[in-house]
């Protein structure tokens, strides 16, 4: 007799092997329509899977990721049977799940068009109708493999032929197409019923370029439409907000063949830049940081004792000179030991915070180079905090509380937690893992962060913790860190005396809450599409001019501004000003400030936002301690 233990904790018991399927009716239909899959002692399985032995099952719905995860999987293979019924010399080789959809890579003859897409998409809907059962089986490996090869699916042939010799080769077919997969997938192809194919790239087999370059088909699929349709509009969305092409527009930045990866910031952009790190430095100052500087290129063996260039070197630029190797620092973390190492340090003198707008250079892949979200030379708000051990618990929480407050000056009030723990690839102890992982959970704890656990996740020399923030669209970015090194200090000799004359090595904590300021200010740009706030803005007021007759006095309105501290400036061309305002509107400006003979006979100022509302006349002295008030208020875009 097979007990079965439900996640609710009540047992159901059978007298015989029972299927996925079966213990799901026999709680209930509606569950038993409701049923995409089963998680038997934490594995997922098909609704056909038997069970022969006592055991923990979930049954798994649309309700559940997994199962949103499944419908994607199977929808995968859906588009997969559907481009072998229209095009049936097109060979499939494999279709794995990504974020927020599937793809799958096919050779063919034949670039696949716009066309194509449209006609597989409608086989698609056209195959999920046939209400197909999807059915799995257990091949033996010398049999899947010339049944592939066949059919004429080599490729098939050469990943089966790359399973290790113990594992099962497992084929599912839904109709009269077949496919190799591990599953599960959804039991009919009925429950495919929501999904959209997205875009057309190439992808070289098994991703070697010597390899031949397959045509890869993109997806998404979603259990509602009113789920997919949010999708697709944050798509819309993120398109128009692309911080690459606002950059352009806007004229903030760009980026060259000639230095890939490299951002050469324009004037406006520059601003933003300077904001984003005046901010940055006064927080260091109010929160007990000392800012530093360290070189920019060291010496290998410095690298070698830190433990990077055993665990970091394939991202590392090196050079050579005077017969001696060196490294462009990937970050900024050994620089800073050396700092701490000078001079004697007491118990007294901890915790001691030393921050550095460190720029940093990592040899990242030309294929994964975005704007400026992605690039290989960038600018950390980097700090590390030396302490005892007794001290750690503390200066997390008030790492925290400091983060918290930062994400929330630049418009972001929501934050989501991850701790991510030791990797296969590391340095230091087990007992230091140990204390290091259980002191950042504590810190969590403590504050009563909701978090998830990431094993395996963490930096080679220690736990993280990682801060991601939440934009306006909802989309999620990570940018903050907290990690816990109880190694690298000890590794590079730091020590400090303790309270009974000894001589201890401190406690590491490297932080960072914008991460790269560069793709920070890229996340910016995106979030509020170019109209920042107008502390951050470039431009925070143009004053225009109706007419030649108020040149002078715009142009006066300009330097008064400039004097309170404004960035403003002023437009006096001679244009209608419609057209001058609706210009200065595409570039997101604040404030418009127009002025024509009743404003000079009034001495005022005729004042618009950026939502095109009308401010009505106003005294000079009134905006401007208007406009301050908002700028010490980080109050968001209008």
């Amino acid at each position: 007799m097979a007990v079965i233990r439900l996640p609710d904790g009540s047992e159901r018991r059978y007298e015989q092997p029972v299927t996925v399927g079966e213990v799901a009716a026999s709680i209930g239909a509606g569950l038993a329509r409701a049923a995409l899959a089963g998680k038997v002692n934490g594995k997922l399985v098909d609704m056909s899977s038997r069970i022969e032995a006592d055991s923990e099952l979930k049954i798994v719905t649309e309700k559940d990721a997994e199962g949103l995860e499944i419908i994607r999987h199977s929808t995968a293979h859906l588009l997969a049977h559907a481009v072998k019924e229209l095009f049936p010399d097109a060979q499939v080789t494999i279709g794995p799940v990504i974020e927020d959809g599937f793809y799958y890579d096919f050779s063919y003859k034949r670039p696949f068009t716009p066309e194509d897409l449209a006609a597989i998409e409608k086989r698609m809907a056209e195959i999920s109708t046939r209400d197909l059962k999807v059915e799995r089986q257990v091949w033996d490996r010398s049999d899947a493999i010339n049944f592939f090869k066949n059919q004429g699916e080599h490729y098939k042939a050469q990943i089966i032929e790359s399973i290790p010799g113990d594992e099962d080769v497992s084929l599912y077919s839904q109709g009269n197409f077949t496919d190799l997969c591990r599953g599960p997938h959804v039991p009919t192809t009925s429950r495919l019923k929501v999904f959209k194919l997205m875009k057309l790239a190439g992808a070289y087999w098994r991703g070697d370029s010597h390899n031949e370059m397959l045509q890869r088909v993109y997806g998404t699929a979603w259990v509602k439409k009113e789920d997919q349709d949010a999708y697709l509009h944050r798509l819309e969305e993120a398109e128009k907000r692309d911080h690459r092409k606002l950059g352009r527009q806007l004229s903030l930045f760009h980026i060259q063949e000639e230095a890939p990866g490299m951002v050469f910031w324009h004037p406006k952009g520059w601003v933003i830049w300077q904001q984003v790190e005046q901010y940055m430095r006064d927080i260091f100052r109010n929160n007990g940081y000392m800012e530093i500087r360290t070189p920019s290129v060291l010496d290998k063996g410095l690298w070698e004792r830190s433990g990077h260039w055993e665990n970091f070197r394939e991202n590392m630029f090196i050079t050579r000179a005077e017969e001696r190797d060196f490294a462009v620092k990937p970050m900024n973390c050994p620089g800073h030991v050396q700092v701490f190492r000078q001079g004697l340090k007491s118990y007294r003198d901890l915790p001691l915070r030393l921050a550095e707008f460190g720029s940093c250079h990592r040899n990242e892949p030309s294929g994964a180079l975005h704007g400026i979200m992605r690039v290989r030379a960038f600018t950390q708000d980097d700090a590390h905090i030396f302490c005892a051990e007794s001290q750690v618990q503390n200066e997390a929480v008030q790492f925290i509380d400091l983060l918290q407050k930062v994400y929330a000056d630049f418009g972001f009030n929501e934050i989501l937690v991850k701790l991510s723990t030791r990797p296969k690839k590391r340095v230091g102890s087990e007992e230091q893992w140990d204390k290091a992982e259980a002191a950042l959970k504590s810190a969590l704890d403590h504050k009563k962060l909701g978090w998830e656990l990431q094993p395996g996740e963490g930096a080679f020399y220690g736990p993280k913790i990682e801060f991601s923030l939440k934009d306006s669209i909802g989309r999620v970015w990570q940018c903050g860190t907290l990690q816990l090194d109880f190694s690298m200090p000890g590794r590079l000799e730091a020590e400090f005396v303790a309270e009974d004359n000894s001589r201890q090595v401190p406690v590491m904590l490297h932080r960072a809450i914008l991460g790269s300021l560069e793709r920070f200010i890229g996340i910016i740009i995106e979030n509020y599409a170019g109209a920042l706030p107008l502390w951050l803005s470039p431009d925070q007021a143009v004053v225009l001019n109706i007419s030649e007759g108020q040149a002078d006095y715009a142009q006066r309105i300009t330097e008064e501004l400039k004097r309170g501290g404004i960035r403003a400036y002023a437009d006096l061309r001679n244009e209608k000003i419609t057209y001058k305002i609706r210009e200065h509107s595409l570039q997101k400006l604040p404030y418009q400030i127009i002025v024509g003979d009743k404003e000079v006979a009034a001495q005022m100022i005729s004042v618009r936002n950026r939502a095109g509302a009308n401010l009505g006349q106003m005294s000079l002295n009134g905006l401007i301690e208007r406009l301050k008030a908002e700028i010490s208020a980080k109050a968001g875009a209008v």
